[in-house]
């Protein structure tokens, strides 16, 4: 007999996750037009109409990160209400926005509005995507789809910064401006995600969007399976009271998976990379090395695309924690051999400008394939269906607003005491979070959300046992 494995295929979950990350892509399109940007708004070419100060372009440049806070705590309240898939067509809605309140005549005003509507959007990128992608893919390659979405961000940046450097402000915006439309017009005929499909009582759907996505008949014993267990997980649920902060944290699993996911977190968005991404020229200058400002731009997204890829292709093999802590350990490395050129420099020796720029790289390509997805990625698979959207929206809250916090303490740092002082602080945090994801965090590959709570509850006593 012929296994359910050979009967099936994956096209149709690869079609949809690129799909839906599109809109991950308009993400990258949106967080790489501000670098290209900030050159002309501070020009007398401005199409202001006056060159921007600097205060000015920081409000522009921040209030992305601060509304991104807002927009998840919206999509916290609406994608368990009205559906995965709508709160992916509401992202595409304020991403048109985006381009279209740009296209009004500049000001101040204006391009904070539409920094506000792509935070905003940018905080369903880390929220929504993600956890759709997850409830619509099979174990086997639940990890290299779920990693599409670093890749497509980092191909927005890239393009964008091609448009940028060699396209004038509007040109760029006109041809921007139709992408999240086609999205949103080509999501409408998406499959909401079997998982909510069951939640909502609409089982036969469920089954017929779970064969639609396995390539397999909906009486096929696979498909029958996988909507038994989503079943029983929903009765199991729904039996229990109304779930709040306060159940999370009574229910061990529960407690233990979003302890471990905050301190994921915290390590994430202070580990110092989101800094080196927006002062690269900065740093670059800094180094003593002469490289062209064409080359500085390109190479961020190029070493996050270079990145991106390698944890599409390895990530269903090596798992996700080596991944994530060969990352943060390399991070670590980096910032360590950057703080020592910055402390020979004070004391007149003068390291090679060439290893700055390489530890640079080594920081942007871990960035892009491990820090940046990877704790967005374990933390869908660590939550089960009933708890995934709060939990996650407000996990994806602190990362925005740690960010935030990180940029601004990374800058008075430096300013005031040298940059040696913020990257030994960065050495310090990324050791700790490397240890954090060696010790600590359970290793979700191919688990299912029974196996991962289990695991939670009883792993360190079942361990215990087996050595006894």
């Amino acid at each position: 007999m012929t296994s359910s494995a050979t009967k099936g295929h994956t096209r149709v979950q690869w079609a949809i996750t690129i799909l839906c990350n599109l809109t991950v892509f308009t993400y990258g399109l949106q967080c790489g037009w501000m670098s290209p940007a900030t050159v002309l708004l501070q020009s007398p070419n401005s199409p202001t109409g006056r060159p921007l100060s600097t205060s000015e372009v920081s409000w522009v440049a921040s209030s992305a990160s601060l509304a991104g806070v807002l927009g998840a705590f919206v999509f916290i309240k609406t994608v368990d209400r009205f559906g995965r898939k709508m709160g992916i067509l509401v992202m595409t809605v304020l991403q048109a926005l985006v381009w279209i309140v740009k296209l009004l005549p500049a000001s101040t005003t204006t391009l904070i509005i539409a920094r506000v509507f792509s935070g905003m959007a940018g905080a369903g990128c880390f929220h929504v995507v993600p956890m759709y992608v997850k409830e619509i893919a099979q174990d086997s390659i639940r990890g290299s789809l779920s990693s599409v979405a670093a890749l497509a961000q980092s191909i927005g940046i890239l393009v964008m910064f091609l448009m940028g450097g060699f396209l004038d402000y509007y040109t760029v915006l006109w041809i921007v401006v139709g992408l999240p439309i086609v999205t949103f017009g080509m999501l409408l005929k998406a499959p909401e995600s079997p998982s909510y499909l069951v939640k909502v009582g609409k089982t036969e759907e469920a089954t017929r969007v779970l064969a639609f996505l396995r390539g397999l008949d909906v009486e096929d014993k696979e498909i029958q399976n996988e909507i038994d267990v989503l079943k029983r997980e929903d009765e199991y649920y729904k039996s229990m009271p109304s779930i709040s902060m306060a159940t999370v944290f009574k229910t061990k699993p529960w407690r233990k998976a979003c302890i471990i996911m905050i301190l994921v977190i915290l390590v994430h968005a202070f580990n110092g990379s989101f800094s080196v991404l927006n002062y690269t020229a900065t740093l670059l200058q800094d180094s003593g090395m002469n490289i062209s400002p064409e080359l500085q731009s390109l190479s961020i997204p190029i070493f996050m695309t270079l990145g991106s890829i390698v944890t599409i292709i390895t990530i269903d093999k090596l798992g996700r924690k080596l991944i994530l802590g060969s990352s943060f350990a390399a991070t670590a490395l980096a910032f360590a051999c950057m703080a020592t050129s910055s402390v020979l420099k004070m004391y007149g020796w003068i390291a090679p400008a060439w290893i700055n720029v390489t530890m640079m790289m080594v920081l942007i390509c871990c960035y892009g394939g491990g820090v940046c997805p990877l704790p967005f990625i374990v933390m869908t698979e660590l939550f089960n269906f009933q708890i995934r959207a709060k939990l996650m929206g407000y996990l994806v809250m602190l990362a925005w607003f740690t960010s935030f916090i990180q940029l601004v303490i990374f800058s008075e740092l430096t300013s005031r005491y040298g940059a040696h002082v913020s990257f030994c602080m960065f050495v310090v945090i990324n050791v700790l979070a490397t240890a954090l994801v060696v010790l600590v965090l359970p290793e979700t590959k191919g688990k299912s959300i029974e196996e991962l709570e289990k695991e939670l509850t009883e792993g360190r006593r079942r361990k215990c046992v087996t050595m006894s």
